[in-house]
């Protein structure tokens, strides 16, 4: 049995501090105290755990926001965001001020395991450093580091954490071989053990730019088909019936990975003096997409003659994506703004987001439910479940008579001649 400290709480490392408890004694620890205290009463604002999980068993895993709780650990793993700026650079901030707190309870011989996402290099040149300075201990003398990339997919009940392949590296070939045999221990689906760090950072980095590549190209795809007035959906589904084509879909691009993992990668090439030009290209189309997508909106709304000052607007979904609860870098929010930049009055429902946390993050009052026979337009932005069980009928109902229904996600299909089809 070990003594773990997990820093950072959220959707990558509370399902950790689960797993790893049900053999060792883990301390989970964050800085948010509301986290804390409702972890504490077995309430996961995240919806990802039901109390009955978080509880099972209490007698190993103590949450906490005091530092010193951190002391007895001998193993710390680190989960914070590493979201980036405005300037679309990385944002580190989380991952050193989690290496300034470990640095003030480090003991020799202590590992230290990183599951952010960075670029090479970050671990061994950023991470270690400031723990080396901090600590004045000596890396890979008096402590070990370890890069084992996260790959939880939140709302995925089917590819959880144990369900999928972890990779796992260490600063030395022997803490390599204790990372992997650590993480074997709560990995149904097996690890890969990589040759360095560097290597691990670098196959992280790549995965979600690799999706984010080829979203960008049938977003493309779907604005020259809608130029040519062909419908996207039904070329693609065509295209599909070869073996060997991709099934991606047009839409938007959120989301704590696929849009934010890219610039790690090309913000690294710029330092090696190489300006990355396709990786950059789908990245520009991606963030696009919401402007071209209320363009199309506004401008049906026009051809409809339906005013768009002062009209009425309703969004079903707010999240990143279909079937969770996760807002982090959701672009509904920016299509929620442009909308409102043409003085539209703008309504959002959404049943699976926390509404709590939505008005903290972003000062959006989600309504309780749309009202009947009062929506000019409404957005179908996200392709809940929740939303496709209502049936296009009941959608219908919150419109006026003359209005018009958005369905980015095509998923009504061709189920009314009112509805028109991304």
């Amino acid at each position: 049995m070990y003594s773990i400290g997990i820093l950072g709480l959220g959707y990558i490392g509370l399902p950790l501090a689960l797993a790893f408890a049900k053999k060792n004694l883990v301390i989970g620890f964050d800085l948010n105290l509301d986290r804390i205290t409702n972890l504490k009463k077995g309430f996961d604002f995240n919806k990802e755990f039901n109390a009955k999980e978080i509880k099972k068993n209490k007698k190993n895993i103590f949450f906490t926001n005091d530092i010193n709780k951190l002391r007895q650990c001998t193993i710390f793993i680190v989960t914070v965001p590493t979201p980036i700026y405005q300037n679309k650079k990385p944002n580190l901030s989380y991952l050193k001020k989690s290496c300034e707190i470990i640095s003030k309870i480090l003991k020799k011989n202590d590992l230290i395991i990183f599951e952010s996402t960075v670029y090479p290099g970050v671990t061994e040149n950023i991470c270690a450093r400031i723990i080396e300075k901090k600590s004045k201990l000596i890396f890979n003398k008096d402590f070990f580091c370890g890069y084992s990339p996260e790959r939880i997919n939140p709302g995925d009940k089917k590819y959880s954490l144990e369900n999928i392949i972890k990779v796992t590296s260490g600063s030395t070939p022997k803490t390599a071989n204790f990372v992997d045999t650590l993480y074997k221990s709560i990995i149904k689906a097996g690890t890969k053990k990589v040759n360095s760090i560097k290597i691990a950072e670098a196959a992280k980095v790549i995965e979600n730019s690799q999706r984010d590549l080829n979203i960008a190209f049938v977003n493309e795809l779907s604005i020259i088909f809608d130029k040519m007035n062909l419908d996207v959906n039904q070329i693609l589904s065509t295209a599909e019936t070869k073996w060997n084509f991709l099934p991606f879909k047009p839409g938007l691009v959120g989301g704590h990975c696929i849009g934010v993992d890219p610039y790690y990668l090309t913000y690294i090439s710029k330092i090696n003096k190489y300006t990355p030009k396709i990786i950059s290209a789908g990245r520009s189309i991606n963030d696009g997409m919401s402007n071209y997508l209320v363009k199309k909106f506004i401008s049906t709304l026009k051809k409809m003659k339906i005013r768009i000052i002062n009209s009425k607007i309703l969004i079903l979904g707010i999240t990143f994506k279909e079937n969770c609860c996760d807002i982090r870098n959701s672009k509904v929010i920016e299509i929620y703004k442009k909308m409102k930049f043409f003085k539209c009055n703008v309504d959002i429902f959404d049943p699976l987001a926390d509404k709590k946390n939505v008005f903290d993050k972003y000062s959006i009052k989600l309504i309780k439910y749309p009202k009947k026979n009062y929506y000019d337009g409404i957005i179908l932005a996200v392709p809940h479940k929740f939303f496709i069980k209502m049936s296009l009928k009941k959608i219908k109902s919150f419109t006026k008579k003359n209005s018009y229904i958005f369905d980015f996600k095509n998923i009504f299909k061709n189920k009314s001649k009112n509805l028109n089809i991304n």
